[in-house]
């Protein structure tokens, strides 16, 4: 099995130009770039949203923003202390902290928190195990997985499937031309629907 951080997808605009797309109009190529790009942001965005800093520090509800619309203080932050680092995530809290993932250019996976003037507070402690995943081949998938499958969404077709740290499941899916993606506890039993991320960096990821 090969390896695949939910950053090493560089998604170049690619999902947040074809969520209008809903798969429909792509080449087979092209299709299974967006799939792997929506399992990886969403693994992306569950690995935020679970993090015990995250949980701990940030009051309420994520809600994602563009790279664009990120603090000069915190990009200029990223910059200068991850040089040569890619924003792929970044989400604000409802008192204005803002937490970014980042993929450094080894590859390494970061999490990191920003206080609401665009200053550095912390890292996510739980972010890289949370967030990277291991491509697992849809027949490699237990049968748990593939049976509520084929049960809950009828007519749906496995396109990918990842595993982090923690052994939860991430599959995405396709049906009636949508791209869905499900998660599913170590022990294979059906834990969600995830929601799909609805934005991000403009123009894809930012370098620094």
């Amino acid at each position: 099995m090969k390896k695949l951080g939910f950053l090493l997808v560089m998604l170049s605009g690619v999902w947040f130009a074809s969520c209008q797309k809903e798969g429909s109009d792509l080449s087979p190529a092209d299709e299974a770039l967006e799939i792997e790009s929506v399992v990886t942001a969403s693994a992306a965005r569950y690995a935020v949203s679970t993090d015990s800093v995250t949980l701990g520090k940030c009051k309420g509800k994520l809600t994602e923003v563009a790279t664009a619309d990120l603090s000069a203080v915190t990009t200029g932050y990223i910059s200068t202390t991850y040089a040569g680092s890619t924003i792929v995530y970044a989400a604000k809290d409802e008192a204005g902290k803002v937490v970014v993932a980042i993929k450094l250019a080894d590859g390494t996976l970061k999490g990191l928190l920003f206080n609401a003037d665009g200053t550095f507070k912390e890292e996510l402690k739980q972010h890289p195990k949370k967030a990277k995943l291991t491509k697992i081949e849809v027949s490699e998938l237990p049968v748990t997985i593939t049976s509520y499958i084929t049960s809950g969404y009828a007519g749906a077709v496995i396109k990918q499937a990842g595993k982090n740290a923690e052994g939860v499941y991430f599959v995405g899916i396709l049906i009636d031309s949508k791209i869905k993606v499900l998660l599913f506890n170590a022990d294979g039993t059906f834990s969600k629907e995830l929601e799909k991320p609805e934005k991000g960096p403009k123009g894809g990821p930012k370098k620094h």
